[in-house]
């Protein structure tokens, strides 16, 4: 036998299952989080493509030694 939670809905002072009570939609829930995932993942995308680094002048390594003539 397996037990249960049941809650109380207060205001019409019954207990129950909430998912049959239709309080709960699993499949809504579900849903949703599913909708919310995609929405962080594209968001977290278009971040990584908008953070560019702007290219540097960079001036060539001068040498330890002057240059000789020769």
């Amino acid at each position: 036998m397996q037990i249960r939670p049941l809650y109380g809905r207060v205001l019409e002072g019954e207990h129950g299952d909430p998912v049959e009570a239709g309080v709960v939609d699993p499949t809504k829930v579900t849903r949703t989080a599913l909708q919310n995932a995609a929405s962080i993942a594209g968001l977290i995308l278009t971040t990584d493509a908008t953070v560019a680094e702007a290219p540097k002048d960079e001036k060539p390594m001068q040498s330890a030694t002057p240059e000789l003539e020769y």
